[in-house]
């Protein structure tokens, strides 16, 4: 069954190895293929947005996703999930989802584990920004 993709104006899509920009109208596409990696432009990440360590987990997910040789980004997960388990050990059971997920070969659901870790980085920082108020304001 094919995807069908709704395009906004302008809008950026990666199918395989190709980025898509749309017109200034919007477009429908059909996608029909077996295992073609497919990122909306709102999911892609780029080297100037990875800003923090879990976003740049995400990036190096993301390159494993859109690479015909997705174990060449191995090294560079596996180095940034390292530094994120040893600063925030809480994140281990995120960083095993995303693990499995690659290691069954699953990608797409790393991706989506790697949005969890976002949140779940976001969810820290802002609570470490919340006491450090406190703490001034005492």
């Amino acid at each position: 069954m094919a995807l069908k993709v709704e395009l906004k104006p302008n809008e950026r899509i990666i199918i395989g190895s190709c980025v898509i920009t749309n017109t200034d109208q919007r477009a429908r596409l059909l996608i029909d293929g077996d295992k073609v990696p497919i990122l909306r432009e709102k999911d892609i990440l780029t080297p100037l947005t990875a800003n923090t360590p879990a976003k740049l987990v995400y990036l190096a997910v993301q390159l494993m996703y859109i690479s015909p040789n997705p174990q060449a980004n191995h090294g560079t997960y596996f180095n940034l999930v390292r530094d994120i388990v040893t600063a925030a050990p809480s994140a281990w059971p995120i960083i095993e989802g995303i693990n499995n997920s690659i290691m069954r070969g699953d990608l797409y659901q790393a991706l989506k584990e790697a949005r969890k870790l976002i949140a779940y980085e976001k969810k820290l920082l802002d609570h470490n920004q919340s006491i450090q108020g406190r703490q001034s304001a005492a």
